[in-house]
């Protein structure tokens, strides 16, 4: 954030917009430092998704914000997110993860009604196995997801909305008011 107390009235209402928004309750959200050299102006939220007791994805929402604007960002604002989670080892060689993880982002956009422009980014997924002092458990693997967009306005909770169906759609939660079948099994027994 710039060095004066007194935040422009479009940056205030973008991150009151941000912080107006409230998960499901899988999903912790809290305020983060915010990158500093991006613009003259940014807030950052981070959110973790918690599954029976356990973090099974991460992730960070960057506001930015120039009052001149950026010819790249097309506007005064700019969202940034980076999303990680572990994935399935034989979803690591998956060739079509990477375009079903940007699915995730744009259809919840789409499905919040978040207008946005000149959006981009990249899914990337690795496989790890461990060596040495480092050997552990089998093969890991994980799911990265970057990506940057301009929001079509300073009402910013829509875009918090889609960007935690993103943060549940990475951690493989069901959608609100749905039970996994494997949940409602152990529930049975």
């Amino acid at each position: 954030m710039a060095p004066s107390t007194v935040l422009p009235e479009s940056f205030a209402r973008a991150v009151a917009a941000l912080r107006s928004v409230t998960p499901r309750p899988e999903i912790v959200l809290e305020e983060l430092t915010a990158p500093q050299r991006l613009a003259p102006y940014a807030h950052a939220i981070g959110g973790t998704v918690c599954r029976d007791g356990e973090e099974v994805a991460t992730g960070r929402l960057v506001l930015l914000y120039d009052p001149d604007g950026q010819e790249a960002w097309e506007g005064t604002l700019r969202l940034v997110t980076y999303v990680t989670a572990e994935l399935e080892p034989e979803l690591a060689s998956d060739p079509l993860v990477p375009t079903v993880g940007w699915s995730w982002l744009t259809d919840a956009l789409a499905a919040h009604e978040a207008a946005y422009a000149n959006i981009g980014g990249t899914v990337t997924q690795t496989s790890s196995t461990r060596f040495g002092a480092l050997a552990g458990p089998p093969a890991m693997a994980d799911l990265e997801i970057r990506a940057s967009w301009t929001p079509g306005s300073e009402d910013l909770a829509a875009h918090v909305e889609s960007w935690c169906v993103l943060l549940a759609s990475t951690a493989g939660l069901p959608p609100p008011g749905v039970t996994a079948l494997a949940d409602r099994l152990t529930q049975r027994g």
